[in-house]
């Protein structure tokens, strides 16, 4: 299965991999990749993976999470091209693919670098404090559709395949899907709070051209408590009539791809990437956060069956990480399986699967040093198998 290819629109993929979007925190300041960020995205253009997921990207300066968090510009769009069709060549050279390539569009909100948050949580705010004056006003989230498109129309210059609309993991548009004390026209009613998402996919999908893909990366639940999460109940257990509610006018609007993702790595880290090891003790054993996304996919594919559902939480699986994954295709769990942490510990784990030397010593530890990277400011990378990002991961 893992191996068959898949025709989505115009579109065909070679195989069904997905490499996830990992940030890595190492662009040039001025958000165009640097050597860092290249050599990154060289290792996943030799991989051989069917889609390469690029990481968020974002949409206006103010929506940065961090002074070198990747942003396309029209002044640094040619170090974009050039990085694609250096890409392409390579994947072509060295396994004979022609990936797909995807850029996710975000605004950062709570988490940008000056916090620009729907409401207040009370909830996220233990860790970082906010006031008053960071509630965004119903007048400056009007003028993010248009940002969205520019940024949209820049990546298909690029030479971009894809562009995914990103609600997720607590920033800006995800935040708002849970805003049910905010006033006004993007808080309280489940229209409002998903007012724009919705206005901003559709915005983007009337700019692109329609051989290109329009996708989205969701946290189909926060795993926080209402009223301070999405997805939940107040109980904090998982609630989907909201999130049905959600990808049903998300298919509606166009959506081809619904890339799944679960919780908030700054909040619940657990969630969203299962945890084996280290210094960190969650709340929940691996098993229960892996059940959780096989429920969720299967949910999705049962009551949306048109819709590419592209499955998450694999990286976590080490010895049998293929037969899990082709598991999940076989019983249509999922139409695509997504590996985050496990392409930057082993990027070529999928060429050496293919030529029958996969070695599970290389995989991901799921020990999540990668994220205390990021948390920590630092560029972000495996901190385990690659020397440069062990070195730093010693110093912090």
């Amino acid at each position: 299965m893992i191996e068959r290819p898949l025709q989505i629109g115009k579109i065909k993929l070679e195989n069904r991999v997905v490499l996830q979007p990992m940030e890595g925190c190492d662009c040039n300041f001025d958000g165009s990749p640097s050597e860092l960020t290249c050599e990154k995205y060289f290792k996943a253009a030799k991989s051989g993976a069917g889609v390469i997921w690029f990481e968020a990207n974002a949409v206006c300066p103010e929506g940065r999470t961090n002074p070198r968090q990747m942003m396309l510009t029209k002044e640094n769009l040619p170090k974009f091209k050039a990085l694609l069709s250096q890409m392409r060549e390579t994947a072509k050279t060295e396994c004979g693919v022609a990936p797909i390539f995807i850029l996710q569009l975000t605004h950062s909100g709570r988490q940008s670098i000056t916090p620009m948050i729907a409401y207040r949580n009370p909830v996220y705010e233990e860790k970082r404090p906010v006031t008053d004056a960071n509630i965004v006003t119903d007048e400056y989230l009007d003028t993010l559709p248009e940002k969205y498109v520019t940024s949209a129309l820049l990546a298909v210059e690029a030479g971009f395949d894809g562009v995914d609309v990103k609600s997720c993991h607590g920033y800006l548009f995800q935040e708002l899907l849970s805003a049910f004390n905010r006033n006004g026209r993007y808080g309280g009613s489940f229209e409002n709070r998903a007012r724009l998402y919705f206005e901003s996919v559709r915005a983007v999908k009337n700019a692109i051209p329609s051989d290109i893909l329009l996708t989205t990366r969701l946290s189909v639940s926060d795993m926080v408590q209402k009223p301070y999460g999405f997805g939940t109940t107040e109980q904090n257990e998982l609630d989907l009539t909201e999130p049905d509610m959600l990808i049903e006018k998300l298919v509606e609007e166009g959506i081809q791809i619904l890339n799944v993702t679960v919780g908030n790595p700054y909040y619940n880290p657990h969630v969203n990437r299962p945890y084996r090891k280290g210094g960190y003790l969650p709340p929940e054993t691996a098993k229960t956060g892996l059940e959780r996304f096989e429920y969720i996919e299967k949910h999705i594919k049962e009551r949306f069956p048109t819709l590419t559902v592209v499955g998450s939480g694999l990286s976590y699986y080490r010895d049998d990480l293929f037969e899990q994954s082709e598991r999940q295709l076989s019983e249509g769990i999922c139409d695509m399986v997504g590996y985050g942490r496990m392409w930057l510990a082993y990027p070529l784990f999928l060429k050496d699967y293919l030529k029958g030397v996969f070695s599970p010593q290389k995989c991901c530890l799921a020990c999540s040093k990668c994220t205390e990277l990021m948390r920590a400011k630092q560029v972000s990378g495996c901190a385990v198998f690659n020397d440069y990002y062990r070195k730093l991961y010693k110093e912090i």
